[in-house]
């Protein structure tokens, strides 16, 4: 036991002798899993994009048109399930269960104003 926990303890001292810049940086590496911490400067633009010359048109990357379909083509679909939802209000329900059991009564439905 003390044996195998010698070898330990030297194969760490080991490590520690040639790695000196990992135990200095880690409490570094321990806080930012990256290695570092990261700061974009501020640059004016929106979105830190450059606008284009004037006379260009701004090339669009890869995933805005797969974001514009997604988000109006949801908000349309999202509209129509709405539009086309079943009315589930007690008060329909009880006007049909109303009507129903006039119907079952041999009652007339309609109504007729006086």
């Amino acid at each position: 036991m003390s044996r195998t926990l010698a070898a330990s303890t030297q194969s760490i001292a080991r490590s520690c002798r040639t790695r000196p810049n990992v135990l200095a940086r880690l409490p570094e590496i321990r806080r930012n899993a990256s290695g570092g911490v990261h700061y974009n400067q501020p640059t004016g633009y929106l979105f830190g994009e450059k606008p284009p010359a004037p006379g260009q048109r701004r090339k669009k990357e890869d995933w805005e048109f797969l974001w514009y379909a997604g988000m109006f083509g949801g908000m349309i679909f999202g509209g129509v399930l709405l539009y086309y939802k079943p009315d589930t209000s007690i008060q329909t329900w009880a006007l049909r269960e109303a009507k129903e059991r006039m119907e079952a009564r041999g009652e007339k439905v309609e109504y007729k104003p006086s």
